[in-house]
């Protein structure tokens, strides 16, 4: 990771300086989205791109972290400063104000599917469910995701297609065969259909 260590000096202001608290051992399971190990990514941070960034991406508690290479440990980027970043398997998130109201809002970190005249976006995230039956573990995380369009500001929820069809302005008989030929199919696969969508 040498460009990362030589860039490093130059944004570590940018860096809490907070240790990152490692997750519950009593939670099975991770809270982390995608690998629980650190991957070489890109961070974007007052339009300066660093690349080859190992990064992990909480999103239980909707934290991004990194590990210092002098102090060998997991630290936490503040999230103020994050404009955007991709992970080690190319998924690229970017924060977005506006939705304040979203109760899993958290720092306001989105991944985005798709842009075109709408974003779409989806807001992965974990919960913790009880276990109830005898076990080294008291819960165990859950992965979610909830799904969005964005424009000029502006949250609009997507729980169906129906909604996507109506906020985009599109009538679904035009664009059927399309989407029928690709077999997209919100409830199958809202990633897919959703950027599909936006980028008619």
């Amino acid at each position: 990771m040498p460009e990362y260590q030589e860039e490093f000096p130059h944004f570590q202001e940018l860096i809490t300086g907070g240790q990152y608290a490692e997750p519950s051992r009593l939670i099975e399971g991770d809270p982390y989205y995608f690998s629980r190990q650190f991957e070489k990514g890109s961070l974007s941070i007052n339009g300066i791109i660093y690349p080859e960034v190992p990064l992990l991406y909480d999103i239980y508690r909707d934290q991004v972290v990194t590990f210092h290479p002098v102090f060998n440990r997991k630290i936490l980027i503040k999230p103020e400063k994050i404009d955007g970043f991709t992970l080690g398997n190319g998924a690229g998130f970017r924060q977005f104000s506006g939705n304040e109201g979203y109760a899993k809002n958290g720092n306001g970190i989105y991944q985005v599917l798709g842009e075109g005249e709408f974003t779409a976006l989806a807001k992965r995230y974990k919960t913790t469910k009880p276990l109830r039956e005898m076990s080294k573990f008291d819960e165990v995380y859950l992965i979610k995701e909830d799904y969005f369009l964005w424009k000029n500001g502006k949250f609009f929820p997507v729980q169906k297609s129906k909604q996507a069809f109506e906020i985009l302005g599109l009538e679904k008989k035009t664009i059927k065969k399309e989407l029928k030929s690709q077999q997209l199919n919100f409830k199958q696969d809202p990633d897919s259909f959703l950027r599909f969508l936006v980028q008619l």
